[in-house]
């Protein structure tokens, strides 16, 4: 079908058109109007690169991509179609194959969890995607800051607002060093925080983060993993979406060695309906992108925006593109034709062909394109045959899905969601030991109020009925009519006198004044109720008293 060097795209006026392995990363465009066979060019360069044994990582918004995973059949509609179109092309060798699929998902119903923490994202992708102004994005950043100073981990969604709780708490305590940190702001970005939360961010921010290292493997045959991000439910939070892939792409920048120039790619990056990266994107975000897509060429990734009018790639970026599938543009607006027109202006000219007249007259299947040779220049623009592809064309069941899913060998990997101590677990554990020191100076003061000489004792308290005179006066006479009375009774035994009712009569004193002793602590422990618990209690207690005493 091709050599080991490059994959074919399809068939031009006289020859095949081929994509060169080692001038991937360069980059690349697919663009055309909805239906024109963007979604098949995709399919058919990612099998290309699967063959070479180049990983590759997509975005599916319709669920088409899926059908990567199985192979195409007879019982197609359209099985004689590709065939006659493979023929014509001139692939002898065509046969129907799956290629090996890993499906991913943000929110794990269709694929692996994909997930990363808040401090992997960072402070301007997250600005981003809550879309803040330049003072509340002033503030996270802050916060970002003193998580990294503290070592405090930010991992997930309720880490980032326990750090803004205790930086709107501790706002005059920071306000010195790192500037004003309005409760305003604060407010803000909470409020952002928790629709980032009803998107799905929930799912999304977290641990085990995802491992780059698991999008650039390659299957037991020697084929690239094709990545398949399910991203149909995605697209209903288009900023997590565009913010997602971003940081991805910032992430591979970031990770991945300097290679140069390899003979084919390490990974090639798909990145879907590529105007919800830049749409309402601020100057510094489009810098950003410019920078990573200019870089991480020499990280040996290719990246091909795919976009319905080549317009929604800003200049800045779209320069960088080198490798040009164009497909069907229609021209019922100005815009639309301000479209075609820029189109014609981007593609190496070929006197036979006007291609601002071909552009709008292209059938579904067929493409202008124009690749890099061997020296880097790009070919002369070709109207092309796009290939037939080897994998089903349409999704997979449910069932099918499954299938795939559970024989990946990464799923046990992901599956679980780990919450290790981070951010949230440190600063309650602070607060705690915060309240309990608090109660411990407060308990500490008042005992300190307590001991201070001529102080008042509280009426009902403890202290109040220990330290005042009336108990002690009671317990005084109590004392000082039993050591009198045990005195007369010792003398009269001595006597020879009897006595026993002498004994009956003390511990009949005995247990009244133990009864009226209860009576008063009762008293000073509260009310009737007291005086009653009280009095029984001790007068229980004298009278057992008095009977050791043998009284």
């Amino acid at each position: 079908m091709a050599g080991s060097d490059s994959i074919i795209i399809g068939k031009g006026h006289e020859s095949l058109q081929k994509m060169l392995l080692g001038r991937v990363n360069r980059h690349g465009l697919i663009a055309g109007a909805t239906g024109t066979g963007k979604t098949v060019t995709l399919q058919i360069l990612t099998e290309g690169f699967a063959r070479a044994g180049v990983p590759t990582f997509l975005s599916d918004v319709k669920g088409d991509l899926s059908g990567l995973a199985m192979p195409g059949t007879t019982s197609f509609k359209h099985h004689d179609k590709l065939i006659e179109r493979a023929r014509e092309i001139g692939l002898d060798n065509y046969t129907y194959e799956p290629m090996p699929v890993t499906f991913w998902d943000l929110f794990g119903e269709q694929g692996h969890p994909v997930r990363a923490t808040i401090s992997e994202m960072g402070p301007l992708l997250l600005s981003r995607l809550m879309n803040l102004n330049d003072t509340q994005e002033g503030v996270l950043t802050i916060a970002f800051r003193i998580a990294d100073e503290e070592k405090m981990l930010l991992l997930d969604l309720k880490d980032l607002r326990s750090m803004l709780t205790w930086l709107g708490d501790n706002a005059s305590e920071v306000k010195t060093r790192y500037g004003n940190v309005s409760k305003a702001s604060i407010g803000a970005i909470q409020r952002r925080l928790l629709q980032l939360e009803e998107q799905g961010g929930d799912s999304f921010f977290g641990e085990p983060a995802l491992d780059i290292a698991d999008f650039l493997r390659t299957a037991d045959d020697g084929r690239g993993i094709v990545n398949i991000l399910a991203a149909d439910r995605l697209m209903n939070s288009p900023r997590l979406y565009g913010t997602f892939l971003l940081w991805l792409l910032s992430e591979l920048f970031e990770m991945l060695p300097e290679v140069g120039d390899p003979d084919k790619p390490r990974l090639v990056f798909f990145f879907d309906e590529a105007h919800l990266l830049f749409d309402e994107a601020p100057k510094a975000l489009i810098d950003k992108i410019e920078q990573v897509v200019r870089l991480i060429r020499s990280k040996g990734v290719g990246v091909f925006f795919i976009t319905q009018n080549p317009a929604d790639v800003p200049d800045e970026v779209s320069g960088q593109l080198a490798h040009r599938v164009q497909h069907a543009l229609r021209a019922f607006t100005p815009k639309e034709q301000k479209a075609i027109r820029a189109v014609a202006d981007t593609f190496r000219p070929n006197e036979s062909i006007d291609v601002r007249k071909e552009v709008t007259e292209l059938g579904t299947g067929w493409a202008l394109t124009s690749v890099l040779t061997e020296d880097g220049a790009p070919t002369p623009v070709e109207r092309t045959m796009v290939r037939p592809p080897s994998s089903r064309l349409g999704p997979l069941t449910d069932a099918e899905r499954t299938a795939v899913i559970a024989s990946s060998t990464v799923g046990a990997k992901y599956r679980d969601t780990v919450d290790r101590e981070s951010a949230y677990e440190l600063l309650a554990a602070r607060a705690a030991d915060a309240a309990e020191a608090d109660a411990l100076e407060k308990a500490e003061a008042e005992a300190a109020a307590s001991r201070k000489p001529g102080r008042k004792a509280k009426s009902g308290g403890l202290g109040g009925l220990f330290g005042g005179g009336i108990i002690g006066g009671i317990i005084a006479k109590v004392t000082g009519n039993l050591v009198a009375k045990q005195a007369s009774d010792f003398g009269a035994r001595m006597a020879g006198q009897d006595t026993s009712r002498r004994q009956s009569g003390t511990r009949a004193a005995v247990g009244t004044v133990g009864s009226e002793l209860g009576a008063e602590i009762g008293r000073a422990l509260g009310g009737r109720t007291g005086a009653r618990i009280g009095r029984g209690v001790l007068g229980s207690f004298s009278r057992t008293m008095a009977k050791n005493l043998k009284l």
